[in-house]
């Protein structure tokens, strides 16, 4: 989880981050060669090479291991969103810094969508996936107050800007996953960011329909 302060992050909390990280890869490796079913955490742990009970001080479980990309990823978006110039309105600085932290990443490979589908459709991984897009939802929140310099009283007003951010991304990608990666997720992410920012103002505001011309 991100620290609360916007200070730089010592030493020992780097170390966490990394250690979480690498056992994190490993477990998406190992279930993306072996399929979830076959990935045990002894492997997990002996990839990385730390013992079973150092990988269940960081999770609860092989599937929070495969998941916890999603929990990373977010921590570098506040990293991002605390970088963005200061005079840049609050809906721009969220979007621009979740496309500018998924752009590090690239586009996801086309060709593993067969291997992503299988894992994040698992039915021991989905609900984990969820439930870290929950977490993320959360911790993007408490950016979103900080950034807005703004109190308690908006928490739930943060929340559901965090939540319709994260949904932007979870259909974006689900869109790709489910479209065999034929609609590009960075892309879609950005479409979807700018319309709601704007209302989704091609459902709210439709084109009006025309009428006949009398004869």
């Amino acid at each position: 989880m991100p620290p609360d302060s916007t200070a730089p992050l010592g030493l020992r909390e780097r170390k966490k981050r990394a250690a979480r990280r690498a056992m994190s890869e490993a477990a998406l490796k190992l279930a993306a060669e072996k399929g979830v079913e076959q990935v045990r955490v002894e492997d997990i742990a002996n990839a990385v090479g730390v013992s079973p009970r150092t990988f269940n001080n960081y999770f609860s479980s092989k599937e929070e291991a495969i998941c916890s990309f999603v929990v990373e990823r977010q921590e570098r978006v506040l990293e991002a969103l605390r970088e963005r110039p200061p005079e840049e309105p609050l809906w721009e600085a969220v979007s621009a810094a979740t496309l500018e932290t998924y752009s590090r990443d690239g586009e996801p490979n086309r060709d593993t969508v067969q291997v992503a589908r299988s894992m994040i459709l698992h039915p021991s991984v989905h609900g984990e996936f969820l439930k870290a897009h929950a977490t993320v939802e959360r911790v993007l929140a408490e950016g979103i107050l900080e950034r807005a310099g703004a109190g308690a009283e908006n928490a739930l007003n943060a929340r559901l800007m965090a939540a319709i951010v994260e949904s932007a991304v979870k259909t974006a990608f689900f869109n790709w996953l489910m479209n065999e990666g034929a609609e590009p997720f960075l892309e879609t992410v950005e479409v979807l960011l700018r319309e709601a920012s704007k209302g989704i103002p091609s459902l709210t505001r439709p084109e009006p329909v025309k009428k006949p011309k009398k004869q």
